[in-house]
């Protein structure tokens, strides 16, 4: 009897956006799925293109009933075409792919090769790069700050590319450009992350050389941090803060309330007063919001799942 794994089904999610040459990768998609000899469907999401690109996706959908197209009616960006896409799929094995970013489809049985090895999410990791210099150092300057402040090691984690279980994703929220971090919310509930190379293609490329997208970044960091961290127990990080700041804050004005006393001069007007007075309300303002945040938490409680559960013997 074949492998239950063996014949699961695959759904293979792509975002479309405009200039894609959308013939040829469909054409390199299909031959890399059928090598795999296993059920499947490929779901082309369009990102709301205005160009002649949902016209090519709809005469190749026409051709082969295995292809689905969506169409969203505004960009959403890659959390809105893969929730499209897993709302339409039905395959048991997710891979998803994000079209700009020119990866190699014939890697893709390579990652489902690792899925059947034992591995819950699979992350293609792109290698050899193909696009420019100043991509691959924000990109390696963004993996190296991710590893440095979360407890896993990537090379590639925002590649746009990732084969996982859909049940895997069926137990991970994600919204907006947290996308880019399902990898390390996957790893969070405690499923087995790998890396598997994969081929970049030559091509045209999209530059990351605006600073707004730099801060988006560092901000998304920052989330990340927060949610794989404090997002059941906030008044620890925010009440950590806060506890500092106030600390300091009431150092400085002990400080000067015994300078004054003594009467070695004046404290009135001066920096110091402002700074101190500012870190004591911050602090208590921080620690006011872990509280906060503790109450919302405690009152939905109910609603909060802090497991995921694996197996279960002899249920």
């Amino acid at each position: 009897m074949a492998d239950p794994k063996k014949r699961s089904k695959i759904s293979v999610i792509v975002m479309i956006s405009p200039g894609i040459s959308v013939d040829s990768l469909v054409h390199e998609l299909m031959d890399s799925l059928h090598s795999l000899r296993r059920p499947f469907e490929l779901i082309l999401v369009d990102d709301a293109t205005t160009d002649s690109t949902f016209s090519m996706l709809r005469r190749v959908a026409q051709k082969e009933k295995r292809i689905r197209v969506i169409r969203l009616r505004t960009r959403s960006g890659e959390a809105g075409a893969l929730e499209a896409g897993l709302r339409c799929a039905s395959g048991s094995v997710v891979v998803y792919m994000n079209a700009q970013v020119r990866v190699n489809p014939k890697g893709i049985p390579l990652l489902i090769h690792r899925l059947d090895e034992g591995a819950d999410f699979v992350i293609g990791y792109r290698f050899p790069r193909r696009d420019s210099f100043l991509n691959r150092w924000v990109s390696f300057g963004f993996n190296w700050l991710v590893s440095r402040i979360t407890q896993f090691r990537f090379h590639d984690v925002h590649s746009g590319i990732f084969a996982t279980r859909r049940e895997v994703l069926n137990h991970i929220r994600f919204y907006g450009d947290m996308v880019h971090f399902i990898p390390l919310l996957a790893g969070q509930q405690g499923y087995q992350l790998v890396e598997q190379k994969i081929e970049q293609l030559p091509g045209k490329f999209r530059q990351s050389k605006y600073p707004k997208e730099y801060m988006q970044r560092l901000l998304d960091i920052l989330t990340v941090f927060f949610l794989t961290r404090y997002s059941k127990k906030p008044i620890h990080f925010m009440g950590f803060v806060g506890i500092v700041f106030a600390l300091v804050g009431l150092a400085i004005e002990i400080y000067l309330f015994i300078y004054r006393i003594l009467g070695l001069g004046a404290i009135a007007g001066r920096p110091l007063l402002l700074l101190g007075a500012l870190l004591l309300v911050i602090g208590i303002q921080m620690i006011s919001i872990g509280l906060i945040g503790e109450m919302i938490i405690f009152t939905h409680a109910d609603t909060v799942k802090e497991y995921n559960i694996e197996e279960i013997i002899n249920e």
